[in-house]
């Protein structure tokens, strides 16, 4: 084959990807029940009201006051739960995993537990939440749901959020010392330059409650450290697009800082691409030293990766890239990714009603912009809504 004749497969090739990553085919819903289709058309016509969102909490608030636990429960279960949450019970999560398991998804369990400023509730509830974190490593390891299980969890349900706020500033001027974070998870006692008795203290807690999660996961990892030289580390990025704006721009003028937020979406477009570009392009020369996961619902950012993944010859499937959305959220983005090949995962919380409330609410605040903004989504669930009915009309006439 020639150069030209290349060139020419090559673009064929680009095109081709471009109009299966357009995100406007309604039959990635097919696999989605009537009952399903319906319940998040509902929902997402519900968040498309920014003040229905914006204050999500307090009317939830609301509700259960006026419900009563069970009354609340019982409202909720079925709809919002029932669209973001894989479950209360092993059972049941394992019967939400097992069908996106089906549909090529993958699980990113979410432990649905941190705190925020002025909500510290003490050691004992630290230890608490590393034992809910160790059920979760078991659940996301022992089950056959995915080749590349992954979990997640909040640092702050750990570790008091004032503490990590203070650890941030102190390590911001002066630069940390690795060995003696190894030396407190083992253990030993340490002294931090800036922190007091007590706080040292609560941080070798937890830094002693992040290396007995680490040791139950410990079996798992020796392939992947395998991989790794002696003094060296590989590096795993999560990149996310505008969590936390709100609380940023509030500390920042509590503090009399510069706002730490992008004055318009295009910059904050131009810092996201840019720094995905920066990983992808390292990716490609050491693939088994770095890792990312795309984390976002906007869909020229899942375009673009794709795009310079293809540039760049980098496995769709090969461990070190994968993509990432919200159960519930972004299914036409998700659910085609995987069809086209992709390593895709969902990030699935579980708990009760009452546990998984304050996550649903935050991570609702964090993606009001996404929620508020899923016209096209809506659009492509009606499409598929109205394939339905008129199959049904045929079909009965």
């Amino acid at each position: 084959m020639s150069a030209g004749d290349t060139r020419i497969v090559a673009a064929k090739h680009r095109d081709l990807l471009s109009a299966a990553l357009a995100f406007e085919d309604p039959s990635a819903f097919r696999v989605k029940s009537w009952g399903e289709l319906l319940r998040a058309l509902g929902i997402f016509h519900f968040c498309s009201f920014p003040v229905l969102v914006n204050n999500c909490g307090k009317l939830m608030s609301i509700a259960r006051t006026l419900l009563g636990k069970r009354g609340f429960s019982l409202l909720l279960r079925p709809t919002v739960y029932a669209q973001f949450v894989a479950g209360e019970n092993e059972r049941e999560i394992s019967q939400s995993i097992e069908k996106m398991s089906l549909l090529g998804l993958r699980p990113m369990l979410a432990v649905p537990i941190e705190e925020d400023l002025g909500e510290s509730t003490g050691e004992k509830r630290y230890d608490d939440n590393m034992e809910a974190m160790l059920e979760c490593v078991r659940m996301s390891h022992s089950k056959a749901w995915s080749k590349d299980p992954m979990m997640q969890l909040k640092i702050t349900a750990l570790l008091s959020p004032e503490l990590c706020v203070k650890l941030t500033t102190l390590t911001a001027q002066r630069p940390c010392d690795l060995d003696l974070l190894v030396r407190g998870m083992n253990g030993e006692p340490i002294s931090f330059p800036g922190l007091n008795e007590n706080e040292v203290a609560h941080f070798q807690c937890g830094l002693k409650r992040l290396n007995k999660i680490a040791e139950e996961s410990r079996s798992l990892l020796l392939e992947a450290l395998r991989l790794c030289k002696s003094e060296d580390f590989c590096l795993g990025v999560k990149l996310v697009r505008g969590a936390y704006m709100d609380k940023e721009r509030k500390l920042a003028e509590k503090k009399g800082r510069p706002d730490p937020i992008y004055q318009c979406w295009e910059d904050t477009n131009d810092s996201y691409n840019g720094s995905l570009n920066v990983m992808l392009e390292i990716i490609a020369q050491k693939p088994e030293h770095y890792r990312i996961i795309i984390a976002t619902h906007n869909e020229e950012s899942v375009r673009r990766a794709a795009k310079r993944m293809e540039e760049l010859r980098i496995d769709k499937d090969g461990g070190s890239v994968c993509f990432g959305q919200l159960l519930g959220m972004c299914d036409h983005v998700s659910l085609t990714l995987a069809k086209e090949g992709y390593a895709v995962y969902k990030s699935v919380p579980y708990g009760s009603v009452d546990d998984t409330l304050p996550y649903l609410v935050r991570r609702a605040q964090e993606n009001r912009t996404v929620l508020q903004g899923i016209r096209k989504e809506r659009d492509l669930l009606k499409q598929e809504l109205s394939r339905r009915l008129r199959l049904s009309l045929r079909g009965s006439s």
